[in-house]
């Protein structure tokens, strides 16, 4: 990692060539969907055709320019065209030239990241570095108790958290955002860090505890038993294993049949955390058609193998797997006040919501027993900005959450909530096929265009909601939606209805050209949050190290950049 590529003055260089194409891209992010046929917005923005841009998107695959080649484009005197767009109308003319520019101006374009493998290369080389310690006979299967994309991310960040926690010399880690606690019972279970998971919501901590509760309550009751027989347990092979749920009580999920995979819930935030196992049977018998005490018989067995387990790895001898918290934490937060047993510590939060993400890098600088930070973030829609004209999103007297450096701060920069929503589209995703649904969108604009027509509150009417999932046509959709926002039925007949489906139907194709393009733009937008998060660390003169780094599978997780800092005097890393 040359410092040439991760130095402050880097990093701004950076964020000046994406704010450069943002600024003139950036008005197709903020385009509002519902407002596509009310305001004409193809029009308004596209000088080129729809088939165009669909087929351009679909065959340029390879738009691999620099950024440096965009700099000073546009300012010859017979060529007006910035990034693909005229100078003059501000409207799109050359698609290739746009794809070609966002690619370049997205994180892996401008390479900027480096790999989660380099990233743990440069944690363990150093003089003294010491093999990644893991809890002896503990060994998790993480896909015993997640499905496969929380899987993935678990295993993926808690390896990079371990090593930061041995890089620091500390055996403390404090999660925020928590959840069900999954990245905390695996570094815990998987490396022997003491977790303390902090969450917002009293449901995700109790639901904790609870576990916790049961797996203390049998591991006690085996390490008396094992200390009489050490006969060794034995396991079932691996793949011969079915899911049970740890918590008799909780009846809120779904009965799956766990021998079909198409069945496993996708959900990563499932209401339990299922650590068991129970040998198959032969037949497989479905849960739903077990008898209530064979049910009872198997989550009893599951809660006694799994702690015994635990007990036979050694792992933290009270059998407690970490510490659920509840609190509401900001970077003004007193940590010690919530951990009463606080020392030195890393700080992590996986897929933390909105303003969140930044809190924790807050918390990271303000505190100095944060030695070190792992931050990935999600939902960037719930971002609050700091330079919102309408001020409705980050009051005067809140803390905002982008931008976090002072240098885009100094610069008042500001994205949008449309365009941080659209942030949030998956690219890698769309281009295999796993597209938007197009379909409810179209119902949406062109119902948009009915209550300018009829109802003339097209600009303040109450939220439709999700009516399109349970209609069975436009016209059922419509009328379902005017039931919603308490409308008067009585103006519209189902011909008329069904008369604005017909006419905007043809042009259904522009709508998917233009959203196609909000997808190109999302790793854009993206990019530039993160590179504002990664400069507020490197503006920080006590942080020894940061960097961006992509440490899950895009596909299998979207959000898949992590913000790194180490603070650890003495510590300091090459970059």
């Amino acid at each position: 990692m040359a410092s040439s590529i991760n130095s402050l003055e880097a990093i701004q260089k950076k964020i000046d060539a994406v704010k450069l194409f943002l600024s003139v891209s950036l008005s197709i992010a903020n385009a509002h969907t519902v407002d596509f046929y009310t305001c004409d917005v193809w029009d308004q923005f596209m000088a080129v055709p729809p088939v165009e841009v669909l087929t351009e998107i679909t065959l340029n695959g390879d738009h691999k320019r620099a950024p440096e080649h965009y700099l000073n484009h546009g300012s010859g005197t017979t060529k007006k065209i910035t990034f693909g767009f005229c100078d003059d109308s501000k409207r799109l003319v050359d698609v290739a030239e746009l794809l070609e520019a966002a690619y370049a101006h997205s994180l892996p374009g401008l390479g900027v990241c480096v790999g989660r493998t380099e990233l743990l290369q440069s944690l363990r080389h150093t003089d003294n570095a010491q093999p990644l310690e893991e809890v002896p006979a503990a060994v998790v299967e993480s896909d015993e108790f997640m499905n496969s994309k929380k899987s993935h991310e678990v295993q993926a960040m808690s390896e990079v958290v371990a090593s930061l926690a041995q890089r620091c010399r500390v055996k403390q880690v404090i999660d925020v955002g928590s959840g069900k606690g999954y990245l905390c019972s695996f570094l815990s279970l998987q490396y022997g860090l003491q977790v303390y998971g902090i969450d917002s919501s009293s449901v995700n901590t109790h639901g904790a505890q609870e576990r916790n509760r049961k797996l203390k309550k049998y591991s006690r009751a085996y390490q008396r038993h094992s200390k009489a027989n050490r006969t060794p347990t034995v396991m079932p092979p691996s793949g011969q294993e079915d899911l049970e749920d740890i918590a008799p009580e909780d009846n809120s999920l779904p009965e799956l049949d766990q021998s079909d995979p198409a069945s496993a819930p996708e959900d990563p935030f499932l209401s339990a955390l299922c650590v068991g196992m129970v040998e198959p049977t032969s037949p497989r018998v479905p849960p739903s058609e077990l008898s209530l005490e064979e049910r009872e018989r198997r989550k009893r067995e599951n809660l006694e193998r799994k702690a015994r387990s635990w007990v036979n790895s050694g792992g933290m001898g009270s059998g407690m797997l970490y510490s659920p918290l509840t609190s509401y934490v900001t970077a003004e937060t007193e940590l010690k006040e919530i951990i009463g047993e606080l020392e030195d510590a890393v700080m992590v939060g996986l897929h933390t919501c909105g303003d969140l993400a930044p809190s924790t890098l807050r918390m990271f600088v303000a505190k100095r027993e944060l030695l070190s930070v792992c931050s990935v973030g999600c939902c960037y829609h719930l971002l609050s900005e700091e330079f919102d004209p309408t001020r409705q999103e980050c009051p005067s007297s809140s803390v905002c959450g982008f931008p976090l450096s002072g240098y885009l701060r100094e610069q008042s920069w500001f994205c949008g909530r449309n365009a941080r929503m659209s942030a949030c589209l998956a690219l890698e995703r769309v281009a295999k096929g796993q597209g938007i649904q197009m379909e409810s969108l179209f119902y949406r604009a062109v119902l948009h265009v009915i209550l300018r027509d009829h109802y003339s509150s097209f600009k303040s009417e109450k939220r439709v909601g999700n009516v399109y999932s349970k209609a069975t046509s436009f016209v059922d959709y419509v009328w379902r939606a005017l039931r919603r926002l308490e409308l008067d039925e009585s103006k519209l007949s189902d011909s008329v209805i069904q008369g604005y489906h017909d006419t905007y139907r043809p042009r259904m194709v522009e709508m998917e050209a233009f959203n196609m393009l909000k997808v190109t733009l999302a790793p854009c937008i993206e990019g530039l949050i993160l590179l504002d998060r990664l400069c507020y660390l490197k503006e920080q003169e006590d942080v020894a190290f940061s960097t961006l780094v992509q440490l899950f599978d895009p596909l299998l997780s979207p959000r898949c950049y992590g913000v790194v800092g180490v603070k650890a005097p003495g510590m300091e890393l090459s970059e």
